[in-house]
């Protein structure tokens, strides 16, 4: 085998080798050409030569000849020139070339321009094209091609507008490269509405127009659109290319629709059309769409792999049981040849945090290290991410104070790693450091610290950050005017909020969002509706994050009348089939006793086979006392061979216990592990000790206690302390009362539980003595209410 590996490799090296002379020879031949007579096609052969080859420094050795035969004189060779290093990637030759120019044309100037946004010399692409003007020259379409792409890039959206208005202007508004860049302009700025008025003004619009808008929709989140766009192609009879067929299986990721999703990869079979860059796509929609084993399929299948392929596989990766699969393809990765990129360690920090598995981690880090990628801002931030997560909080200050140089990112990083781990006050202490060691604090920084904020429910606090974000300059972004308002929700400052959102020039559905998804977190449900239809008069389309949220809030305060009216809303507007929609709508309707409409929604939207529908409706089963529907719908899922979450063994073995199905439930408990390789959660462990102590297995409920992997908290110790009570079991309840009481001195239901146990046994000195505990230690109980719709 090395043999033959050695073989090959040394064919390899031959074949360059020979590749490499036959060049020569031929740059050589060009030169002597040259030499002996001064023919600039030959020169531009010589410098195209040297461009398709990537090889400045025959393209300066042919420079060199240019200058002693006297060519910078000639604006044609000089282009082929500019040319050259422009696309080499040589953009201060490009421009001291372009300077020292004694005249320069239109295709002069078309080309630094060109050159600069193709390498991301923004501010030049932009200034080039001012001073241009400013010499009376008309730019071409690839002048303005080109600056509408600088735009996109930089987010100049007045400056875009401008060159919009120039290409109408000069009269090339109708051109196809201009039409097409215009396009794709306004869709990476976030203005769909106006890359669709540009569409539909088009007279002529090839594959690439149709590509540019269907990218737009796709880069927007409009996956919907960016199908429809797809079947109006197909209809028109115009050809789908390779950029077609990636920007719609991009939009089947977007919504999640594995049939679009296959049919497109049968179509791509079929036509041939199978380009890296497409199975590349189509991978990470299969595991988006929790299809690993097709996606595993599809990269196995696949000629040629690039590094995004194996980027791809790393990051498809989810399941606490994945991890050993990451290390064998990570070896197989290495023994193709490949070399991993920063991208490729950003995507292995982040999954060995998600899998909290903080010792591939370790070996991950060490090889990072060797390999010189700790200067990576995503590397750095996903490796300080990953130890956040794993609670290893001595490493993110490791790999923190080890840095030379701090950027930003890893600013942010220890703020969120210190923010998710409830290190409150090292959070705010942190971000003090950075303003005193004159660090310039982004949007992140500030929408972090105010997020660590919310939590602490200072109005004081909130103020001055928002007073800080305002002075940095940043009162109006996107995620800290989010974060402002979040915070002054949740404090209670709604008049605030809104004045935030006032303030903002654009709202977009992302801020929307935020607004109503908090409001319904602080149950105002009410408002989020009025905010829902001010969003629907101001001529917006609600998203399914917006509806599942506002669900979410009918179904908290049981508003039947509100749940019917957003049902039928969201069946106008096509997201009823969607899985978090249709959850959220089969949980209002249960929760609002309207049991009925809850089955037939199920019944509407099981077809798309998800686990999260099928939780949804044996929840609602349960809470109704339904416990053998319930059961059969786990007997459904199991037909189905969906794979069950821990979410479903919630529900399914809370219906055992009230229909008393002991043995069942325990079973249950036991497939998880066994037959599913899922890991019970506490939830699980809770409902576990819920059905023993509830059928009276109190006993047994105390031995899952304590042997758990978790502490126990309040809600567990209290279905034991319940249970109890129950079957007057006084000896258990007295151990179980101290043990909640230790946990929360606060919480009545210990006092009032055990009270009970005394007193339903006849021991009615105890149950006093424990009641005026209770008022010595000044807790009050929780008064009972019910609430009625009118």
């Amino acid at each position: 085998m090395k043999t033959s590996s050695l073989g090959t490799g040394l064919v390899l090296l031959t074949n360059r080798v020979l590749n490499f002379h036959s060049f020569f020879e031929r740059f050589l031949s060009y030169s002597h050409n040259i030499s002996v007579g001064r023919d600039p096609k030959t020169i531009a052969t010589a410098l195209s030569l040297s461009e398709n080859a990537n090889s400045w420094i025959l393209g300066a050795q042919i420079h060199d000849h240019m200058c002693k035969l006297g060519f910078t004189y000639d604006t044609f060779s000089m282009n082929n020139l500019l040319k050259m290093y422009c696309r080499c990637g040589f953009m201060c030759e490009a421009f001291k070339v372009f300077e020292e120019m004694p005249q320069r044309n239109v295709v002069s100037w078309s080309l630094i321009i060109s050159g600069a946004a193709e390498n991301g010399e923004f501010e030049l692409c932009l200034g080039s094209f001012l001073d241009m003007m400013r010499d009376g020259l008309v730019p071409n379409e690839f002048t303005l091609g080109s600056v509408m792409k600088a735009c996109a890039d930089v987010g100049a959206c007045g400056f875009g507008w401008g060159v919009h208005c120039l290409s109408w202007k000069l009269g090339i508004e109708q051109n196809i490269f201009v039409g097409g860049s215009t396009l794709n302009m306004y869709a990476r700025l976030g203005d769909i509405s106006s890359a669709e008025l540009v569409f539909e003004w088009m007279e002529k619009v090839d594959v690439g127009c149709w590509n540019a808008m269907i990218g737009g929709y796709t880069n927007c989140g409009l996956g919907f659109e960016a199908l429809s766009a797809v079947s109006l192609l197909n209809s028109k009879g115009i050809k789908m290319d390779k950029f077609t067929i990636v920007s719609a299986i991009k939009a089947c990721s977007l919504i999640r629709d594995f049939d679009s999703g296959k049919e497109l990869h049968g179509f791509i079979l079929r036509r041939g059309l199978t380009s890296t860059a497409a199975m590349n796509a189509l991978m990470d929609m299969y595991f988006i769409n929790d299809r690993k084993n097709s996606a595993l399929k599809t990269f196995n299948s696949m000629q040629s792999r690039d590094i995004i392929s194996w980027n791809t596989v790393f990051g498809g990766f989810s399941d606490e049981n994945d991890a050993k699969e990451i290390v064998d393809f990570f070896h197989k990765f290495m023994l193709e040849g490949m070399k991993p990129n920063h991208i490729t360690f950003s995507v292995l920090f982040r999954q060995c945090g998600v899998l909290l598995d903080f010792k591939i981690g370790f070996q991950f880090f060490s090889l990072a290290v060797q390999l010189g990628f700790l200067d990576e801002s995503s590397v750095l931030s996903s490796m300080i991410s990953m130890f956040s997560q794993c609670g290893l909080m001595e490493m993110v200050h490791s790999v923190f104070d080890s840095l030379v140089f701090k950027p930003i990112s890893a600013w942010n990083q220890i703020i969120l790693a210190y923010s998710s781990n409830s290190f409150d006050m090292e959070a705010f202490k942190t971000f003090s450091n950075l303003l005193r060691y004159g660090v310039e604090a982004n949007e992140y920084t500030y929408s972090i610290i105010i997020e660590t904020a919310c939590r602490s429910e200072n109005p004081w606090m909130c103020r001055q950050l928002h007073c800080a974000s305002l002075k940095a300059g940043f009162g109006s972004h996107k995620y800290v005017s989010c974060s402002l308002i979040k915070c002054y929700i949740l404090i209670g400052l709604l008049e605030s909020s809104f004045e935030i959102l006032n303030q903002l020039e654009i709202v977009d559905m992302a801020t929307w969002g935020a607004v109503i998804s908090a409001l319904v977190h602080q149950n105002h449900i009410y408002e989020a509706i009025i905010f829902l239809n001010i969003l629907m008069e101001s001529g917006e389309k609600p998203n399914k994050f917006i509806f599942s949220s506002i669900l979410n809030g009918c179904s908290s305060r049981a508003a039947y009348h509100q749940t019917k009216a957003i049902h039928s809303l969201v069946e106008k507007m096509g997201f009823g089939l969607h899985v978090y929609v249709a959850s959220a709508i089969i949980d209002a309707y249960a929760k609002c006793g309207d049991i009925g409409s809850a089955r037939r929604a199920f019944e509407q939207s099981c077809r798309s086979n998800d686990i999260i529908v099928y939780n949804s409706m044996m929840m609602a089963y349960a809470h109704h006392g339904l416990a053998w529907e319930a059961i059969q719908i786990f007997e459904k899922v199991r037909i189905a061979k969906v794979q069950p979450s821990q979410a479903t063994f919630v529900s399914v073995i809370s219906a055992c216990g009230h229909i008393g199905l002991v043995e069942q439930g325990h079973s249950l408990f036991q497939t998880m592990k066994s037959d599913y390789n899922i890991t019970p959660s506490r939830d699980n462990y809770g409902c576990l000790v819920d059905m023993l102590s509830r059928n009276g297995f109190l006993y047994d409920a105390r031995y899952i206690i304590e042997s758990m992997p978790f502490s126990p908290w309040p809600a567990i110790l209290r279905s034991l302390l319940s249970g109890c009570r129950i079957y007057g079991n006084r000896e258990l309840g007295q151990w179980t009362a101290e043990k909640l009481l230790s946990l929360a001195p606060q919480n009545d239901a210990a006092y009032v539980l055990l009270s009970k146990v005394y007193s339903e046994g006849n021991s009615w000195e105890d149950a006093a003595k424990i009641r005026k505990g209770m008022t010595d230690r000044k807790v009050l109980k929780d008064p009972g209410y019910s609430r009625v719709e009118i």
